[in-house]
């Protein structure tokens, strides 16, 4: 591919329609509406809204020419030098690239003329035709520009200083280096070629695999004529230089097109089977990326445009021959990203407000006021889609290099994952392709046109715009032990969050028209996590308007079944603040149960799956106490963030987590078997009949509330399988009862012999680990339509 140190500048048509339409509209004696008229109407109109400020980092393109928009001249001139000194260190690592390529042409030529030459003379000439003719052309070109931004001596002997930039000229050296880009067509025409013998030296010599590698390099981004000011003495120079330019890689564009599709070993054509808009993770930070799968590589890309004709520049690829995949969920951000992207969401609803106000005006300066909306709310999204925690896709090619994407969707990840992995199967190794032909290719081969906006469609048309509820109720068909949970998302604006991960969901949704739910898993013996299978339900309204509608839908081989009721009504402005959780630790269970609407609390499941799946062959297991500053992390975690919690979990020590468990039954301010009962309980343990005494246990079990006694149940199971384990884990059934019994059981009034206190808690759990007719327990309770009505 071809490296230009100039390219085509998208304000030159810019600017000229703007100065035309300024002096169309001044023959009529009419102002032009400039951005700070529209931002005092929209105050006039939203009075909250007059703190709104355009903060994406990706659309932060001005509506104006920015040599009409610069304040001050100065401030111009000093970026115009900015952009020659970053030319002109791209034209220095550009010359040390080509400089390296030529050094092996001298080895080869020399061995040309042995008796085993590696390469013929012909084919020397072949794989380097025009390559030293293109390094003498920027060698020259790079001189030119050094010598222009030498500081100059000022009188006096004092230090030597940079000349003022208003005076640097550079348009001679830029015309004379655009006259003389023919020198490129002849290294194009023949790069078909060269490729043919690099790939038939491949075969035979690995030194050529890292040659042929080498031969594709990405452009540099200059802006120099937009930061030249119009009376400025290189300004017509640079306009010619441009336009020749353009001319140029117009015409090398359109014989690219015109070639034959790249044959693959198997004979097949490449082929493009998927695209999409991505964010692509890099050292530069998170950028808006368009993605294509071909049939033997991944090319990442940026839509750009040039006046009104887009075309793609080349990012990055990489061949899929032996590509790993890797996802995993990002961690929640702190408060403070919290409070801004909830800000964003915030504006993002108060402009779909004027939007909807404001979209039928008729007047031009409303129309004008609803284009400055959308551009807004395009903005918003945007920031959104790139800055939103999300789900990461890593890969990693077998020749060392790797790149990061993310994507808002697990369900979008899981079909961009999937399809990657079908086209892995089955390729083979091939030659680095012409990355300029298929960069170019991209604007007429590309299935998605957008990115994933949900500002450009019309709001009128929203089917479902309010409250939906969503439980999953019961999942069946698992082949294994494992730890899994439903993800499921929602479409629609980005008001509020549209992922959630938890058995009750309440999505607030404006233009909702899909539910998306994937199942993932986590294997015991190992930490990663795997989709099992993902499935997507149209959303109709009139089946779920205000009565709960069920559901049983297959994904992979797990049936999922679940409810869904949803409830219209006019959206609120979402919180500006972070949402707070309300605590769980100190809280009677009975409340705890009540805000998560479940049986046995989230913090009970999810410290004792994170035990069985790491603790149960850790030795002393709950007896052995984990770092206090991770319980107390993992307290607060819990108090105030589930997921954040839950993401915690897998990473600090397994003895942590039993640590926290232990700690949070005993801080129940009453603890799981109610103190009033214990007399109760002392009477039953003292029974001696084993029979009589174990039926009398399991009476006085049923007559506990309903979390109280489906908790413990759920905990007396769970001890039970880590006493089967006590070979490795030298825990045994009275060990784990000496360990939790104080904890569960609790007298009305202490005693004097505590001794006989301790004992008694620790028996009257024995016995319970002992029964070999246990109930299993109730985790969740299912929702009839009167309980979701009341």
């Amino acid at each position: 591919s071809v490296r230009m140190s100039l390219e085509v500048s998208p304000s030159l048509p810019v600017m000229d329609l703007f100065n035309e339409a300024v002096d169309y509209l001044q023959v009529y004696n009419i102002a032009p509406v400039s951005e700070d008229d529209v931002d005092s109407y929209l105050r006039d109109v939203f009075p909250e809204a007059s703190e709104w400020t355009s903060n994406s980092p990706l659309l932060n393109e001005p509506c104006l020419p920015c040599a009409l928009r610069a304040d001050n001249q100065e401030d111009l001139l000093e970026k115009r030098l900015q952009v020659l000194k970053g030319v002109l260190l791209c034209e220095e690592v550009y010359l040390m690239e080509l400089e390296t390529l030529l050094t092996p042409m001298k080895a080869l030529k020399a061995a040309a003329g042995t008796s085993q030459p590696v390469l013929s003379t012909e084919q020397v000439q072949t794989v380097f035709y025009q390559i030293p003719e293109i390094r003498d052309l920027h060698k020259d070109f790079y001189r030119s520009l050094q010598r222009s931004l030498e500081p100059e001596h000022t009188d006096g002997g004092e230090e030597a200083t940079v000349v003022l930039p208003y005076h640097v000229t550079v348009g001679d050296a830029f015309l004379k280096f655009v006259n003389q880009l023919g020198v490129y067509r002849g290294f194009i025409d023949n790069y078909e070629s060269a490729v043919k013998i690099v790939q038939e030296c491949t075969r035979s010599d690995q030194r050529f695999r890292t040659l042929a590698e080498s031969m594709s390099s990405k452009g540099a981004d200059n802006d120099l004529w937009k930061h030249t000011p119009p009376d400025h003495p290189d300004r017509i120079k640079l306009q010619e230089s441009l336009r020749l330019s353009s001319s140029f890689l117009s015409g090398v564009n359109e014989r690219s097109q015109c070639k034959q599709p790249v044959m693959l070993s198997k004979g097949e054509r490449r082929q493009l089977i998927r695209d999409g808009f991505v964010v692509d993770v890099c050292e530069n930070g998170h950028n808006l990326r368009h993605l294509f799968l071909y049939t033997d590589m991944l090319l990442c890309a940026k839509l750009t445009s040039a006046g009104r004709q887009a075309h793609y520049r080349f990012c990055w690829y990489l061949p899929l021959v032996g590509l790993k995949l890797t996802w995993t969920s990002e961690p929640l951000p702190s408060s403070e990203s919290q409070t801004k992207m909830n800000k964003t969401r915030g504006k993002m609803f108060q402009l779909n407000q004027a939007l909807q106000q404001h979209g039928k005006g008729g007047k031009s300066s409303v129309s004008r006021a609803v284009d400055r909306l959308r551009r807004k709310l395009e903005e918003c999204e945007i920031w959104l889609l790139t800055n939103t925690p999300s789900f990461t896709l890593n890969l990693h090619s077998t020749s060392g290099k790797s790149h990061t994407i993310r994507m808002l969707s697990l369900y979008n990840l899981t079909e961009w994952k999937e399809a990657i992995e079908r086209q892995c199967v089955d390729c083979i190794e091939t030659v680095p392709p012409d990355l300029l032909s298929v960069t170019s290719s991209c604007i007429k081969l590309r299935m998605t046109q957008q990115p994933p906006l949900h500002n450009v469609e019309s709001v009128e048309s929203a089917p479902i715009c309010g409250s939906l509820y969503v439980m999953v109720q019961a999942a069946c068909g698992l082949q294994q032990p494992c730890s899994a949970y439903v993800c499921v998302e929602v479409d629609g604006f980005e008001f509020y969050n549209r992922r959630k991960q938890t058995s009750e969901l309440v999505f607030q949704v404006d233009g909702a028209q899909q539910l998306f739910l994937v199942l993932v898993s986590q294997e015991e013996t190992d930490s990663r996590n795997d989709i099992v299978g993902r499935v997507v339900l149209n959303l109709d309204p009139d089946e779920m308007f205000k009565k709960r509608k069920n559901f049983t839908c297959s994904l992979g081989q797990v049936e999922v079944t679940l409810s869904i009721k949803y409830m219209p009504h006019p959206l609120e402005l979402p919180s500006i603040s972070p949402l707070l959780q309300e605590p769980v630790f100190g809280v009677p269970i009975a409340q705890v149960a009540i805000q998560e609407r479940v049986l046995v609390p989230h913090i009970v499941r999810s410290c004792v799956e994170e035990v069985e799946q790491r603790g149960l062959k850790e030795e002393g297991i709950y007896r052995i106490s984990g770092a206090s500053t991770e319980i107390q992390a993992l307290k607060h975690a819990f108090n105030s963030n589930y997921r954040e919690a839950v993401s915690k979990l897998r990473k600090v020590d397994v003895n942590a987590v039993s640590g926290t468990l232990k700690l949070y039954f005993r801080e129940l301010p009453s603890p799981l078997i109610p103190s009033e009962l214990y007399n109760d309980f002392l009477d039953a343990r003292d029974i001696p009949d084993p029979y009589v005494r174990a039926d009398s246990l399991l009476r006085l079990l049923q007559s506990l509330p309903d979390v109280n006694r489906n908790t413990l149940l759920f905990l007396f199971h769970h001890l039970r399988r880590v006493a089967e384990r006590k070979q490795e884990n030298k825990m045994s059934l009275s060990n784990l009862a000496t360990v939790f019994g104080p904890s569960l059981l609790r007298p009305p009034v202490a005693r004097v012999d505590i001794s006989q206190e301790v004992e008694v808690q620790v028996q009257v759990i024995y016995l319970y680990l002992q029964c070999k007719n246990l109930p299993e327990p109730i985790l969740t309770k299912s929702l009839t339509a009167d309980d979701t009505e009341s």
